[in-house]
C-alpha cells in the first residue's frame, strides 16, 4: 500500500454489512422463538406454540406482501 495506507476493512462493504445485520436479526429472532418453545410444559404444548408462531409469521408476511403490492401500483 502506498504511503502506509491500511487496506479497507472488509466489513465496510454495504452488502456484507447488510448480510451480517440480517443474520444477527435472524439469530436473535430464532433464539426468542426457541426460548418461548422451551418454556412450554409438554411436547404437545411445544407443537401448539410452534403452530401459533408459524401462523403469526405467515399473517405478517401476507400483510407486508399486500402493502408492497399496493404501493407498487
Amino acid at each position: 500500500m502506498p504511503g502506509g495506507d491500511w487496506p479497507l476493512c472488509p466489513y465496510t462493504d454495504p452488502l456484507l454489512k447488510r448480510a451480517r445485520a440480517e443474520r444477527a436479526r435472524r439469530v436473535m429472532t430464532l433464539g426468542s422463538i426457541r426460548a418461548s418453545l422451551e418454556d412450554q410444559p409438554s411436547a404437545r404444548a411445544v407443537r401448539t406454540a410452534a403452530r401459533s408462531w408459524v401462523a403469526d409469521v405467515l399473517a405478517l408476511a401476507e400483510d407486508i406482501a399486500t402493502e408492497k403490492t399496493e404501493s407498487a401500483r
